[in-house]
């Protein structure tokens, strides 16, 4: 057994990246279980960088951005593949896995390939075809991610109903498509295919998409994917799927409907990679979706084991998992200097169009009796929204009605999840409505949203003052 490691990081996705980076920087020796052959986890090699690259191919190929300029027919390619999305994607994945990959060898971070499960609180056996290697370790973070959940109700086959990971896998683009789940990664998907021209059925068995977003963005959201002929069946839950003797699936809702496609996707909700890790070993638990409950330093119940990212639940962005993974090493360390303020987090929602925000949403506000105004902006008044071909999307800023400051930030149209980090800096440096107001920025350009937004907030305000 020999070495002792300073850190073993059980994940290689964006948490268990930056966690056993930052061990590195602070000269500790680390390790990194990966169970896949690839580093990157879920994020790079099933779920973020797939399907944020299947979208832009979409955007490309389907000529979606410039159809009010050219036209509705007008398209890049006439005849789209699921070879030509893949194409795109593989060439992705190959570049972000080498980058990766790099990034940990020039930290002179060791690899250990295979499936990592727990001896006792310091002890991580791993196992992989060629046997098993017992590592000790002073700290342990778990970063395992998730995996798409089961349903009984479900049987995945990977060529016609198949999950979130098996997208790609399907051997052409259907005519028809029944999505099940109406949380972010079924509406993004739902998005990508209408935007090829499939007729997709979604059902969601809440009353509406995405509750935690501005109702007024889902509300334009749920338009966009109407006028894409996508049918929304809300309050309704899957009773049973199957396929027929042609290849055709069909959906059994409790509401007693029928529904056929040539594929389903099924994406409700996803489950914590804990199976293989013996938490018990280590006294651990994960609660009935194998999440792991862990402290504001992402501490589990043991003190030297400490777990980020996906695993422990909401809200499962990249980008929180990887300062999530730095915090907790920096905590493993005795390194209390760093810190990070979770109501300043954006969220980017790659949907068709893309929504993204920060802050509070008026819902929220409404319920917490906070007086506030919004301003609103629409890229069909800026040059640049028509230079675009956009003239839907739209910036909406939430303010105080009495301080001006700035409650929350909400974008629906191409470029938000960019464009909302203006906002995100102002928030954080404590700047007011009266920033947009007294700022110029260049023209033409997405950015002008925040000073028109600003103008048309004050003019609300000024007329009770």
């Amino acid at each position: 057994m020999g070495t002792v490691y300073d850190l073993i990081v059980i994940g290689s996705g964006p948490a268990g990246q930056r966690a056993a980076i930052y061990g590195a920087k602070m000269g500790k020796k680390v390790a990194v279980v990966e169970m896949r052959e690839v580093v990157g986890g879920a994020c790079i090699n099933t779920g973020t960088i797939p399907s944020k690259t299947m979208r832009e191919a979409v955007l490309h190929l389907s000529g979606y951005n410039y159809k009010s300029i050219y036209g509705m027919n007008y398209r890049v390619k006439e005849r789209i593949t699921m070879a030509d999305l893949a194409f795109r994607v593989q060439h992705v994945i190959k570049t972000e896995v080498d980058v990766t990959e790099a990034q940990l060898s020039r930290n002179n971070i060791e690899m250990l390939i295979g499936v990592a499960s727990f001896e006792d609180q310091s002890h991580v056996r791993v196992t992989n075809s060629k046997g098993s290697s017992l590592y000790e370790a002073k700290n342990i973070l778990i970063a395992t991610g998730t995996k798409p959940a089961n349903s009984p109700k479900v049987k995945i086959n990977g060529t016609t109903i198949v999950n979130s990971d098996l997208v790609l896998q399907l051997k052409e683009l259907p005519k028809t498509m029944i999505i099940v789940g109406g949380g972010v990664i079924g509406v993004e998907y739902c998005c990508m295919f209408a935007a090829l021209g499939v007729r997709v059925t979604l059902i969601e068995r809440r009353p509406r998409l995405l509750e935690f977003a501005d109702q007024e963005m889902i509300e334009a959201l749920s338009y966009h994917l109407r006028d894409a002929r996508v049918t929304m069946r809300l309050n309704e839950e899957v009773e049973s799927v199957e396929e027929l003797a042609d290849g055709t699936v069909v959906a059994t809702l409790e509401s007693k409907k029928k529904l056929t496609g040539d594929a389903l996707l099924y994406a409700v909700g996803r489950q914590g990679n804990v199976d293989e890790l013996n938490l018990g070993n280590a006294g651990i638990e994960a609660d009935p979706r194998g999440r792991i409950a862990v402290d504001k330093d992402f501490r589990t119940k043991c003190p030297t084991i400490f777990a980020v990212g996906d695993v422990i639940g909401f809200p499962s962005l990249a980008s929180v998992s990887m300062e999530q993974g730095r915090i907790a090493a920096a905590r493993a360390f005795g390194d209390e200097e760093i810190v990070s303020n979770p109501s300043f987090y954006p969220y980017g929602i790659y949907t068709i169009p893309e929504i993204s925000f920060i802050g509070k949403t008026e819902e929220q506000l409404t319920d917490e009796d906070v007086p506030y105004e919004v301003g609103v902006a629409y890229y069909r008044e800026i040059a640049r929204g028509q230079i675009r071909g956009d003239t839907t999307g739209r910036l909406k800023i939430i303010f105080h009605r009495e301080t001006h400051a700035i409650l929350g930030v909400h974008i629906i149209g191409e470029g938000a999840s960019e464009l909302l980090h203006i906002g995100q800096a102002v928030m954080a440096l404590g700047g007011k409505l009266d920033y947009f107001v007294e700022t110029v920025f260049n023209y033409p350009t997405l950015a002008e949203c925040y000073k028109v937004a600003a103008f048309n907030g004050m003019n609300r305000v000024s007329k009770f003052d």
